[in-house]
């Protein structure tokens, strides 16, 4: 057994990708996209088409509607492969708006269902988790619509997540390690710094074993994978969102796989509950440095892609 077959025994396995031809390979249950993997992906020759045909057959609409339509046309090639949930994400540039955020999350729903898809069944929106970002997925929750927290990198924004019902956080192990890596300099150890001993492996095991103490229902996914060792400290975590690449290394591998994660188990721990209303929480993100500069970061790279986008869509209209 190879070890993206172990680790499936353990964990919903989720390609992380907008290169849909690539999901029948590794065979995922679940995939997420993003705005940087949707421009990468359309950034290719075989993807141009989809961009061109959109832009083509929604000319004259808002730009904003048209990107929400190629993300949806994106997501809806992806659920013809796989069996299970697609992410879709909410521009970045409504972070801090929740009003906005649930009418775009709306809009998304209703575009995929004018193309037959069961919403509730197969499709998370994504939206980042800042404070509006979480009220906002409470507010789509409470209409049925299910949600996947991303740029996640605090304890406090998982806690506020567990609190909102959501279905799913997306904490960004990746980022971590390269936040603490960096500020380390010179003084970084890798050997030291691997595996249970990663800072972003870390986050997720104390974000994990708190969810199954309290009993809170939301799914907790490891996302933003750097190497290998990430993702076989995690083995066990409800879900993990991989790159086909670290895909295909998982699966050339042989060695045997540990079970690091275990629901029951952590469940029997005795954390003390946490809550935090709106100046709790943003005193407790400020407070860790990390995950503040790591959160408008990502809002940032995120959004930076979404105008790229929108001028390729732009040259394409012309």
């Amino acid at each position: 057994m190879n070890q993206l077959d172990a680790l499936r025994q353990w964990t919903t396995v989720v390609a992380d990708t907008g290169d849909f031809k690539q999901l029948s390979i590794s065979k995922p249950q679940d995939a997420t996209t993003n705005p940087s993997l949707i421009l990468k992906a359309v950034q290719k020759a075989e993807y141009r088409p989809l961009l061109d045909e959109t832009v083509k057959a929604h000319a004259g609409k808002p730009l904003d509607e048209v990107i929400d339509r190629l993300l949806v046309r994106f997501g809806t090639e992806i659920l013809s492969i796989i069996p299970g949930r697609v992410s879709t994400e909410v521009d970045a540039r409504l972070s801090f708006d929740t009003a906005a955020t649930v009418a775009r999350g709306e809009r998304i729903v209703a575009l995929y269902r004018a193309e037959g898809i069961d919403t509730e069944k197969r499709l998370l929106i994504k939206v980042a988790s800042t404070w509006e970002g979480i009220e906002a997925a409470r507010l789509l929750e409470q209409k049925g619509i299910r949600t996947n927290l991303t740029l996640l990198f605090s304890f406090a924004q998982a806690v506020a997540c567990g609190a909102a019902g959501v279905q799913l956080i997306s904490p960004f192990v990746g980022r971590i390690y390269d936040w603490y890596k960096k500020s380390a300099g010179a003084k970084w150890d890798e050997a030291a710094s691997a595996g249970a001993n990663d800072p972003g492996v870390k986050s997720v095991r104390e974000i994990f074993n708190y969810y199954k103490q309290q009993g809170i229902k939301t799914e907790v996914m490891g996302a933003s994978f750097r190497n290998v060792g990430q993702i076989q400290a995690l083995a066990g975590c409800d879900l993990l969102t991989i790159s086909p690449e670290l895909l295909a290394e998982l699966a050339a591998s042989n060695e045997p796989l540990t079970h690091a994660l275990d629901a029951k188990a952590a469940a029997s721990g005795n954390a003390e509950k946490v809550s935090y209303d709106e100046a709790g929480f943003r005193f407790a993100l400020n407070e860790d440095a990390m995950a503040t500069e790591k959160l408008a970061e990502g809002i940032r790279a995120f959004a930076a892609d979404a105008v790229k986008l929108e001028k390729l869509m732009q040259e394409s209209g012309k």
